[in-house]
């Protein structure tokens, strides 16, 4: 909406200048817009009817954008005294830490995304180094276990067929 109400009053003020020094309108003269708008009471009230009720509409849906709260990339630990609020990234750096060390791998092979529901461990091992999927699993159900979110969140360990060149 910002953008709209930006683009509007820059339109505005484009005319203006336009006519200021002499040049034609874009689409139509500060003079030719405000006869418009004087004319509206010529409009048949129907039409005027609809478009208040279509502009309303638009207002309350805004509304309701603008107060019901939105998604953040958070989640909540209980305990027992206090609720703490954590951030997803320091989840996932947390289940990537403790899958990498699992796994056996390096822990920049490792990434994890975490969504509303579900956290996804996707390691990429070494090359002839076989890893663990019901270890890394369990080692990474065990650390969400521990951490008591809320919501709580599922595991998914993914782990590519084809590994990177070890060092």
């Amino acid at each position: 909406m910002a953008v709209v109400a930006i683009l509007l009053c820059a339109w505005l003020g484009t005319e203006i200048v336009l006519l200021m020094i002499d040049q034609p309108a874009l689409l139509a003269t500060p003079t030719e817009l405000a006869t418009g708008v004087a004319s509206v009471s010529t409009v048949p009230a129907s039409l005027l009817t609809t478009s208040a009720l279509v502009c309303a509409l638009i207002a309350i849906v805004l509304l309701v954008v603008a107060v019901t709260p939105g998604r953040r990339a958070r989640h909540l630990i209980d305990s027992e005294r206090t609720v703490t609020v954590v951030d997803d990234e320091v989840i996932a750096s947390a289940l990537a830490g403790r899958a990498a060390r699992v796994g056996g791998i390096n822990p920049d092979s490792t990434r994890v995304s975490i969504s509303r529901r579900l956290a996804t461990v996707h390691l990429v091992p070494t090359s002839g180094q076989p890893v663990q999927l019901d270890s890394v699993q369990q080692a990474v159900s065990d650390q969400l276990d521990g951490l008591r979110l809320r919501p709580t969140l599922q595991t998914r360990v993914v782990v590519a067929v084809g590994g990177k060149v070890g060092t």
